[in-house]
C-alpha cells in the first residue's frame, strides 16, 4: 500500500511580503490579484485609496472616503476564486505613506521611463533581496499602481526600489492582477519548493504477478492463432522486458487483465 506524499508547507516569512494595490478602479482587478497572490503563497494585501468605477456587476460602487470604513464589493470577492480571506483581511489605508510606514524595501512597479536616479530591476533580479528582507522579519512591500494610469512620481518617489517587468518593447500591456501574478511568480520560484506531492505514487507489483500477465497473453494469443507465423517464445520474451521497462502497476495489470478475459469470453462464443 503506497502512502501519500505530504504537502510542504510554506515559509512562515511569506507574510512579512506585503501587496500594496495604489487607487484600484476595478473591483475584480482587486479580486483577481488576490487570487494571484494566494496561489504563490502571499497573503498580505493593501489597499490604498480605492477609486471603484461601475461595472455591469457593481452598478453602484462604494465610494472611499478618509478615515471611514469601507467594503469591497461582492464583485472582488467573486473573483477571488476561493482567495476571500486575503480580502477580507486587506488592509485600506488613505495613503501610501501610511502603507509603507513599516517596510523596509518599496518597489514600485512601473513599465514608464521615468526621470529617476534609480535604476529598474526585474522581479527576478529582486526576489532574491526581497526574500532575504522577509527571512529576516523585515515587511517589504510590491507596489502596483492604478490600471489606468499606473503609479505617480510622487508615488514611485516614496519607494526605495523600481521594479519592471520585462516584455515586448512594441507593446507592454499588463492588467493589474496579471501583473500581481508576474511579480509573486518570480518571488515564489526562488523558493525552490519541492513538487514532490505531485508525483503520483508508484504502486509496484511483484514478478509473479508480471509472470502471470505474461501467461494470461500467451494463453489468449495462442487462441486467436498470433503464433502461427511467429516464434512465440522470442516475442514473450520481448513482451516482457516491455512490461518490466514500463514498471508496470497494479492498476494497469487489473486493467490488461480484465480487456484479457473479455477478449477470452468472446472467443469462447
Amino acid at each position: 500500500m503506497s502512502i501519500p506524499p505530504i504537502k510542504p508547507a510554506l515559509m512562515d516569512y511569506l507574510p512579512y511580503i506585503h501587496v500594496v494595490l495604489c487607487r484600484p478602479s476595478h473591483p475584480a482587478n482587486i479580486g483577481s490579484a488576490a487570487r494571484a497572490m494566494k496561489t504563490m503563497g502571499l497573503t498580505q494585501m493593501t489597499i490604498v485609496a480605492p477609486q471603484l468605477i461601475a461595472t455591469p456587476m457593481t452598478p453602484q460602487p462604494p465610494v472611499f472616503q478618509e478615515n471611514q470604513p469601507f467594503r469591497l464589493p461582492e464583485e472582488s470577492f467573486v473573483l477571488s476564486s476561493g482567495a476571500k480571506d486575503v480580502l477580507e483581511n486587506a488592509r485600506i489605508v488613505d495613503t501610501l505613506k501610511e502603507a509603507l510606514s513599516d517596510t523596509v524595501i518599496s518597489c514600485a512597479l512601473t513599465s514608464r521611463r521615468r526621470e529617476i536616479s534609480v535604476n529598474p530591476q526585474t522581479p527576478r533580479q529582486l526576489a532574491p533581496e526581497i526574500l532575504q528582507m522577509a527571512h529576516q522579519k523585515n515587511h517589504v512591500a510590491l507596489i502596483f499602481g492604478n490600471e489606468r494610469f499606473g503609479l505617480s512620481i510622487d508615488e514611485v518617489m516614496q519607494c526605495n526600489r523600481l521594479m519592471t517587468i520585462n516584455g515586448n518593447p512594441d507593446y507592454f500591456s499588463l492588467n493589474l492582477a496579471q501583473a500581481v501574478q508576474v511579480v509573486s511568480y518570480e518571488i515564489f520560484s526562488h523558493i525552490d519548493m519541492p513538487m514532490t506531492h505531485l508525483i503520483q505514487s508508484h504502486n509496484p507489483v511483484p514478478h509473479v504477478e508480471i509472470d502471470g500477465l505474461i501467461g494470461h497473453f500467451a494463453q489468449i494469443m495462442q487462441e486467436v492463432g498470433f503464433f502461427e507465423r511467429r516464434n512465440q517464445e522470442r516475442l514473450m520474451r520481448r513482451l516482457s522486458l516491455l512490461f518490466e521497462r514500463a514498471g508496470i502497476e497494479r492498476e494497469e495489470i487489473d486493467i490488461m487483465r480484465g480487456f484479457l478475459k473479455t477478449v477470452g469470453k468472446r472467443l469462447e462464443k
